[in-house]
Parts: C-alpha cells; sequence; structure tokens
C-alpha cells in the first residue's frame, strides 16, 4: 500500500483538517522538493506506510516551495516552529506530535494516535 498523500494547496483545508481533526486524527507533512534531507524523511515516510497502524489517518502533503504562505499560516495556526522536512499530527484542532529531519519516527505517530 502506498502512501495516501492528499494535497494541501488551500488556506481553508487547515480549517477543514483543524475541525476534522476532532473526530480523527490528522498528519501534516511539510516538504521541501529541492532538500534531499527532506527527500530522505518522505521516503522513510512511504516506506514505513503500510506496517504503521496509521492507515486510517489522512496524511497531507505540503509543497513548502509552491505553497510558502500555506507553512506560515500552519506555524501560528498550530504554534509551532517552521521546520522542514516537519511532520504534525494534529488532533482535537491542536498539534500533539511535531517532528523534524530524521526525527520523524511513524512509531512515535502511531503511539499518539493511539494514546
Amino acid at each position: 500500500m502506498s502512501t495516501p498523500w492528499l494535497p494541501l494547496t488551500q488556506p481553508e483545508q487547515l480549517t477543514e483538517l483543524a475541525q476534522a481533526s476532532h473526530e480523527q486524527p490528522v498528519l501534516i507533512f511539510k516538504h521541501s522538493t529541492t532538500c534531499s534531507i527532506s527527500a530522505a524523511a518522505k521516503s522513510k515516510i512511504e516506506r514505513q506506510w503500510a506496517d504503521s497502524g496509521l492507515a486510517n489517518v489522512p496524511i497531507y502533503y505540503l509543497d513548502l516551495l509552491r505553497f510558502r504562505p500555506l507553512s506560515a499560516q500552519i506555524a501560528d495556526q498550530f504554534g509551532i516552529r517552521h521546520e522542514s522536512p516537519q511532520l504534525l499530527l494534529i488532533k482535537n484542532g491542536e498539534c500533539q506530535y511535531d517532528a523534524s529531519h530524521m526525527g520523524i519516527r511513524l512509531s512515535d505517530v502511531s503511539a499518539k494516535v493511539a494514546g
């Protein structure tokens, strides 16, 4: 099973996913398409997705270079520092997990979703 990336391209989507996170956790992956570390992190997520236990969790993909204002909006809305690559878990309208670079671990996300 491949990673079911959902493109994050519109500011309204942030409002919608924050609201949806009260019913079900939501992930956001912020990716710089020109960064090799970001590419490695994305690849790691894709390799581990099938065994992560997160199949029912929507995962949004933000192309930072094409949608930079959205990245700033995410930082403001969820009170986090902008990094890239970065994986965020949004639950009950708040960021419950924030990891970047090689610190991104789907096992940590799974534990947060379950807890």
